[in-house]
């Protein structure tokens, strides 16, 4: 557990440490931008995977009765019209208003259908009929549809605006039949089965947008991150639009699981503690409030995971872990139990403060350490301290160092001690120790 709940604190606070000042509003704690250029990725991708899945598609079948010279009146019928193929070429997306407008220009679509005709002859008594298929080439086709975003109780709401599909040409193959029926069909039929592709099509984005907002609506609005820690991901406030970007924000505070309001209070939101990940050109730009990561750390003080029991630490610091280590701090530690084993009861004492500020991050943890002495392979409490330690983050370097550092002493076994030590700016009471280089790299 002690490894996942650093895991989780190493990618906040790097993220937050790697990004740049923006300025805060209620628009939730964690927000994305999506740019032109994003929405130009998204477009493509749905425009690619549109092309498979508008087809194939169905057409109502068509019957209608056309005069004929020489032939008089004859019943044809269309029927089994589908649409198998459908190539958008060229696209693009804007950012409207109300909403975002995708256009498509150019598009072309290939369909099949079977005929049937029949008539009664002028100087026989005889029906006379015929049967076929064809197939229809839609040359030149514009397609555009509006769509508005809000959010609806937490979720994501996507709804159709506007819509529309204009079948500019197309022409008729027709596979059997006589010439007059070629007429026929082309005089007859062709606004028809153009009023029929512009609505099914139509009809078939309508349905995709619904699709998609079904898919909004079934996000979960509290995700798991580990088992004492749940992110709050309902969207907050209605997407901000512009000419070149689409801004949404979620709440973005970390709870415990199945509770509905969040253990960390919070500061409230101001314009120098909100920020976000930094360079031009990108497609999606996501900005972190710093409450996010104080919500993390509230959670699992609250939960008892922030005490840890340090028994094993990599070479080559092993030392630390030995009374000889510490004879410069605490000499009477060393003087009463000589080379001696040790370890160490960490706890956290109280919720980590955690500052963003331009071009950093800082955090500040108080702690309380019992020094325990192995001694016949029971830990003997010797000795109990408190600390203070400040730490940074910078976005150059993507790393976090300790910038401050206090110990002093809570209690005592092994007799009078006096001990107020620290690592920072102020001279007159750092200890200038070489070894205590090992206590900034724990």
């Amino acid at each position: 557990m002690a490894s996942s709940v650093f895991l989780l604190f190493a990618i906040l606070f790097l993220l937050s440490s790697s990004s740049r000042l923006v300025e805060s509003d209620n628009h939730g704690y964690i927000s994305g931008e999506i740019s032109s250029k994003g929405l130009d990725f998204l477009k493509d991708s749905l425009v690619s995977k549109a092309e498979s899945a508008l087809v194939p598609l169905q057409l109502p079948d068509i019957e209608k009765t056309v005069h004929i010279p020489l032939l008089g009146n004859v019943d044809i019928s269309l029927s089994g019209i589908v649409i198998n193929t459908i190539n958008l070429t060229s696209s693009a997306v804007a950012i409207g208003d109300i909403g975002i407008v995708v256009d498509v220009s150019g598009a072309t679509a290939g369909l099949s259908m079977s005929w049937k005709y029949s008539y009664r002859a002028k100087l026989l008594p005889i029906s006379v009929s015929d049967k076929g298929n064809a197939s229809v080439q839609v040359e030149e086709m514009d397609i555009g549809l509006t769509v508005g975003l809000k959010t609806v109780e937490g979720s994501l709401v996507m709804s159709l605006l506007d819509s529309g599909c204009y079948v500019k040409d197309l022409s008729v193959k027709l596979n059997g039949g006589a010439s007059w029926l070629y007429q026929g069909l082309v005089g007859a039929f062709s606004g028809k089965i153009e009023s029929g592709v512009e609505d099914a099509i139509s009809s078939k984005l309508n349905d995709s947008v619904v699709k998609i907002d079904s898919l909004f609506e079934s996000l979960p609005k509290e995700v798991r991150v580990t088992e004492d820690a749940a992110l709050n991901v309902t969207f907050v406030g209605d997407p901000k639009l512009s000419e070149s970007s689409v801004d949404v924000g979620i709440d973005g505070l970390f709870s415990a699981p199945d509770h509905g309001t969040a253990v960390f209070a919070g500061r409230g939101m101001s314009s120098s503690v909100r920020r976000s990940c930094e360079g031009a050109d990108k497609m999606i730009k996501l900005s972190v409030h710093e409450n996010v990561l104080e919500s993390a750390a509230s959670v699992y003080f609250e939960a008892g995971k922030m005490r840890w029991d340090v028994e094993n630490v990599p070479v080559p610091d092993r030392r630390f872990l030995n009374t000889t280590w510490w004879r410069f701090v605490f000499p009477k530690l060393y003087k009463t139990y000589p080379n001696r084993t040790m370890v160490l009861n960490v706890s956290v004492s109280s919720p980590p403060e955690i500052r963003v500020r331009s071009q950093q991050i800082t955090a500040e943890v108080h702690a309380d350490v019992v020094i325990n002495v192995l001694e016949g392979g029971a830990a003997i409490p010797a000795i109990g301290v408190s600390g203070a330690a400040e730490m940074t983050g910078n976005s150059v370097s993507g790393s976090c160092k300790l910038i401050d550092f206090d110990l002093s002493l809570n209690w005592s076994n092994i007799g009078d001690l006096h001990l107020n030590i620290g690592i920072g700016d102020d001279e007159d009471r750092r200890i200038p120790v070489r070894e205590l280089e090992t206590l900034r790299r724990i």
